[in-house]
């Protein structure tokens, strides 16, 4: 029996996770928040949803924050990795506890660190609103302060 914890594996990895095919969110867990985007029928608010988000890469980058866009049955990676995502995989990671978009309705979900649903929310959310829930998190406080040594 290994020692080796596979919830820690992650955030232990040299790789930068752009070489190596993610099968579902845990790909992620404890090394990138995830904000997942399922555009409606018109794309008219994932792509508001897109470009508020898109508007600011570097406090995105300073997150690590990682941004998919599910479009049918593929995964399109918006910033960060994520395009080799399995889609049936990502469903049943968000969908845990949460509603699931069904084709063509809006909604943005972001997954923590920890591999939890933060927000599950039908409409665009602002950088300042996201950066706001994620700088509220203590994973977030600890990072900022191990920065600041």
């Amino acid at each position: 029996m290994s020692d080796i914890d596979p919830r820690n594996t992650a955030k232990d990895t040299e790789t930068d996770g752009a070489s190596m095919p993610v099968q579902s969110l845990a790909q992620f867990q404890w090394k990138n928040r995830v904000v997942l985007i399922f555009p409606d029928r018109d794309n008219a608010q994932a792509a508001r949803q897109e470009n508020l988000l898109l508007g600011d890469r570097s406090g995105l980058e300073q997150r690590d924050i990682v941004v998919l866009e599910v479009v049918g049955g593929s995964i399109r990676a918006l910033l960060g990795a994520g395009a080799d995502l399995d889609v049936d995989a990502l469903m049943r990671d968000t969908a845990n506890g949460h509603h699931r978009p069904q084709t063509g309705e809006f909604s943005t979900f972001l997954v923590g660190k920890d591999g939890t649903v933060k927000l599950a929310t039908h409409e665009p959310i602002s950088n300042g609103e996201l950066f706001a829930i994620i700088d509220a998190m203590p994973m977030r406080a600890a990072e900022k302060s191990a920065a600041g040594r």
